[in-house]
């Protein structure tokens, strides 16, 4: 199982990790903390040494209710830190957090490897033949409505099967546009309630049947600290816990705040394995 990032073959039967790199005033967990190009050049070479395979930079804050953001204002944010990661770290393979298409096509304009959207799709028409123009590898989350609207919308007859249609709805369309390399994201945390993102994570193994990638992140999210009644500053434990859960079920992408405790993850699971 592999995917093509600007011509290298990234092989997925191990699974990988994903560094979050959030470069918005208000994100859930790091909103704030890099805002000066010391302090992201910092974290990326932290998040690199540590064993990121990718970086996912996001300007755009979809935490529930999160306050809207312009095109514009996505785009002065994302396109200069984008410069600056690939000026000083070019072998990155940076993965773009948008849903809509022409950030995604000015950021892999600029470099970008891949892009991941939280929408799929459904919240501009353009992303998907932006992506086919491209060829890039395309995460495509599960979520419904907006950011703004969905903690109102976690209302299902049975979550996983309506998933598994949505996803391949979503497969079908990306296809007939001539998308190569799809990665699928549960969305843990997007239109679920606590009992839901669980419910999730306890049926994972059934996305396999997509015969695809998946992503998974959870990381310091509300379903593992309340849980656990505490917050996301004391969530790595759980995080990790889950992690490892969502490893054993076949999750190849872990998206995540803390690089080295994914990796050591990673690491354990795989000398269970062989």
């Amino acid at each position: 199982m592999t995917i093509n990032c600007l011509g290298q073959l990234i092989d997925l039967t191990t699974p990988k990790v994903m560094g979050i790199l959030n470069v918005t005033p208000n994100s859930f967990f790091d909103g704030g903390q890099y805002v000066t190009e010391k302090e992201i050049l910092k974290q990326v070479e932290k998040m690199l040494s540590e064993g990121a395979n990718f970086i996912d930079l996001g300007a755009y804050s979809s935490k529930p209710n999160a306050t809207l953001v312009t095109p514009e204002e996505e785009l002065e944010r994302l396109i200069p830190v984008v410069q600056s990661i690939l000026k000083h770290f070019p072998e990155t393979l940076l993965s773009i957090d948008t849903f809509r298409s022409e950030v995604a096509k000015i950021s892999l304009d600029h470099g970008a490897a891949l892009i991941n959207d939280i929408s799929a799709g459904n919240l501009d028409e353009k992303m998907m033949q932006t992506i086919a123009q491209y060829q890039v590898p395309y995460v495509m989350m599960h979520m419904k409505g907006t950011p703004q609207t969905m903690t109102s919308l976690a209302q299902y007859d049975n979550i996983v099967k309506e998933m598994l249609l949505y996803f391949s709805e979503k497969v079908a369309l990306a296809r007939s546009f001539g998308i190569n390399d799809l990665i699928v994201d549960p969305g843990f945390g997007f239109a679920k309630t606590l009992d839901q993102n669980y419910e999730v994570l306890q049926k994972l193994e059934l996305f396999q049947a997509l015969e695809l990638p998946i992503l998974v992140g959870v990381s310091r999210k509300s379903m593992v600290y309340k849980v656990l009644d505490s917050n996301a500053d004391g969530a790595l434990n759980g995080t990790t816990v889950l992690n490892t859960i969502a490893l054993s079920k076949g999750a190849n992408i872990l998206r995540v705040h803390d690089v080295k405790e994914a990796i050591e993850s990673v690491k354990l699971f795989e000398k269970i394995r062989l």
